[in-house]
């Protein structure tokens, strides 16, 4: 709990910060992630509407008319060819006036047209003094309902601006209406999003494209919702300033005419019947080139783009608290799959696929939906949120590893610490019940060994036994509880799983006796007193975890299958040999051990038997002597008291057999096998 606690205490910030910062468009994230999802507009194909048409007053133009501004009747003539047009939208302004003829030819000409659209730009700073009656034709063109609607409810908002430059009074008079083409880039200078409206002068107008459509349509726009405006059917979602957002095509699709081709009739103006026509300038110095995600383009390019994304349901849909939703998910995906998984290879992979799999379904909405869904944030709360979760895991885990390495690294072999530490969920500290084999050692007549040695002489002695003892437990998966004394106690199967912990125990029995042979010569020949020990072994559900009190406690097994092993161990003197087993470690036991019945034994405070067994070292011997010593407990066992003690007495002289020697004693006394209670612990 306490470890999720610092996980959760660093990715809520994490969360919270990123938030904060798709919201309110920090920079220079915000410009990181324009960039990164304008990769929407290269993988959809989409087809851009054939009822528009841009004509560009192009370098082949300015060839051959001249530079920019032209005579104003040279301009007119070639409008003229329009006038099969539903709609033609001037990108253009005719700000200053030029001589009556040329101005009255041009705005003749306009007027003669079906529908015109004339242009006018919003401006911070005053460059133009508008009168009273331009002021009057613009009003026309103002957005009555729309603003009666905003008034009503408050929103959506639309940006403001405090002067204009616009035509002069003759064209503004001759054009159908007027609409604004002021528009605003990206905090990367990049322009992505087209304006509906703008407010001049506490009016609400159209943009050059919205009022076009109006015409063309023969519909007037509405509000929708708070952020949505709706006309002819089609709803449109805004952003705070009342911007859409463009869905650009390829640019090779966008229908570009050269205005010398409309003057010359090399386009006839059939060609522009029913269509919706833009005019507007790219020739160098004079155009207006703009940044969009597809490259630089000409500036009327966005009328085109928003005009067609109506007419043919391209407007993208921008799902409200969709990226942040996927911030929360990407920020908590990390810490479920630490929990789940082990490994951190695995956990990285897996975050990463699912960023990639939402990446692509959220690419394939935007072409198949237009569903617009910002993938930058997500991934950067993913990237942090991984890199927390692992730094977290990473230093918790250091620390788990140095409290086992430092609680155990005395206790197991390195194999098994290192699985300890591989999968530390395995240690249950807490508590846990069990099935484990309990080994208890103790050396016979310590008391006469201490007292005939110098307490220096004794300590390197016992050094030396317990070495080989110790490396008997851990080499064979064994965990070394505790020296008690002269004693030693390990179990088998905690805090790492042991399949066959009742072998275990019993290999590791042998082996001590092995080696305590070895170490006996050695003392031998140094004239130093032989170590004799006994070993106990039970198997048994027991209570094994961290023990102690709050200032000291230790990893360790309590039941009464301990004491039952500490008991068996101290029956070994009783029949004078190293190694008994009970008969749950017996029943345990997978591999094949040489081991013989000795008998059912009450231990002192337990009420039912437990059937003992002597385990033995396989060697020729002691297959022979099991095999007689079997012969004689079957006759023993069906009473008959003389043959049996015939065949104890040969076993007692031919192999100096010290169990056979006990039971010799109880067929002379006419005692029947059976069920021995012990009074003594």
């Amino acid at each position: 709990m306490k470890d999720k606690l610092i996980y959760l205490a660093v990715l809520v910030p994490i969360l919270v910060v990123t938030v904060l910062l798709q919201v309110y468009k920090v920079e220079p994230f915000e410009s990181f992630s324009l960039r990164f999802n304008d990769v929407n507009f290269d993988l959809q194909k989409k087809e851009i509407s054939k009822n528009v048409v841009f004509v560009a007053i192009d370098e082949p133009s300015v060839n051959k008319f001249g530079r920019w501004p032209w005579n104003r009747e040279v301009l007119a003539e070639g409008m003229s060819n329009l006038n099969q047009a539903d709609v033609v939208l001037m990108d253009m302004i005719f700000s200053e006036p030029t001589t009556k003829e040329q101005d009255s030819a041009l705005a003749e000409t306009i007027s003669s047209l079906n529908n015109s659209v004339c242009g006018f730009f919003l401006r911070h700073n005053a460059t133009q003094d508008i009168g009273e009656s331009e002021l009057e034709i613009l009003t026309d063109s103002s957005l009555d309902m729309l603003q009666a609607q905003i008034s009503e409810n408050g929103n959506p908002s639309f940006v403001p601006a405090p002067f204009a430059e616009m035509n002069i009074y003759p064209i503004l008079e001759a054009c159908t209406l007027s609409g604004s083409f002021s528009t605003l880039a990206e905090a990367d200078h990049l322009l992505r999003s087209y304006p509906i409206a703008v407010y001049f002068k506490n009016l609400l107008y159209p943009s050059l494209a919205i009022q076009g459509l109006r015409i063309k349509l023969n519909k007037d726009i509405y509000r929708f919702s708070k952020d949505k405006v709706e006309i002819n059917g089609k709803v449109i979602g805004l952003d705070e300033k009342g911007f859409v957002r463009l869905n650009y095509y390829n640019i090779e699709q966008y229908d570009i005419v050269s205005f010398l081709d409309v003057a010359n009739q090399k386009v006839k103006p059939e060609y522009f019947e029913g269509k919706i026509v833009i005019l507007g300038i790219t020739d160098v110095g004079a155009g207006d080139i703009v940044t969009t995600p597809i490259g630089s383009i000409p500036g009327p390019l966005l009328h085109y783009t928003f005009i067609s994304n109506l007419l043919q349901d391209h407007i993208i849909v921008e799902p409200k608290n969709i990226t942040t939703l996927l911030i929360f998910f990407m920020v908590l995906t990390p810490l479920v799959w630490m929990i789940l998984f082990k490994k951190i290879i695995t956990r990285v992979s897996i975050n990463f696929a699912v960023y990639l799999i939402t990446y692509i379904l959220v690419r394939y909405l935007f072409v198949s939906q237009m569903v617009y869904i910002d993938m930058f944030f997500p991934l950067i709360a993913l990237l942090l949120s991984v890199a927390a979760v692992e730094s977290i895991a990473f230093n918790l885990q250091e620390k788990n590893s140095k409290f086992l390495t430092d609680t155990f690294s005395s206790y197991l072999s390195g194999d098994l610490l290192n699985q300890l530490i591989e999968h530390p969920d395995s240690l249950k500290l807490g508590g846990e019940k069990k099935e484990l084999s309990i080994l208890f050692s103790d050396i016979r007549g310590f008391t006469t060994l201490s007292e005939s040695m110098e307490p220096e002489a004794l300590i390197e002695v016992l050094n030396r036994y317990f070495t080989p003892m110790t490396q008997s437990v851990l080499e064979n998966g064994g965990m070394l509880d505790k020296y008690i004394g002269d004693a030693v106690m390990a179990f088998y199967n905690a805090p790492v799983d042991v399949e066959k912990h009742a072998d275990a125990s019993c290999l590791s029995a042998l082996s001590m006796i092995e080696r305590l042979n070895i170490l006996n010569k050695e003392l031998e020949s140094e004239n130093i007193p032989q170590i004799r020990i006994g070993i106990g072994i039970n198997t048994a559900e027991v209570i094994v975890g961290n023990i102690g009190s709050d200032a000291k406690k230790d990893y360790t097994v309590i039941g009464d299958g301990v004491n039952l092993a500490s008991r068996v161990e101290g029956l070994t003197k009783n029949y004078g040999i190293e190694i008994l087993i009970t008969e749950f470690t017996v029943n345990r036991l997978t591999n094949e051990f040489l081991y013989r019945e000795i008998e059912p034994v009450k231990v002192k405070g337990k009420d039912e038997a437990v059937l003992l067994y002597e385990l033995m070292a396989k060697t020729d011997r002691n297959l022979k002597l099991k095999s007689l010593y079997d012969d004689a407990m079957k006759v023993y066992k069906d009473n008959d008291f003389a043959k049996a003690e015939y065949l104890l007495a040969k076993l007692v002289e031919e192999f100096n057999d010290s169990v056979s020697s006990y039971f010799l004693e109880q067929v002379k006394n006419k005692h029947p096998w059976g069920v021995h209670k012990m009074t003594t612990k």
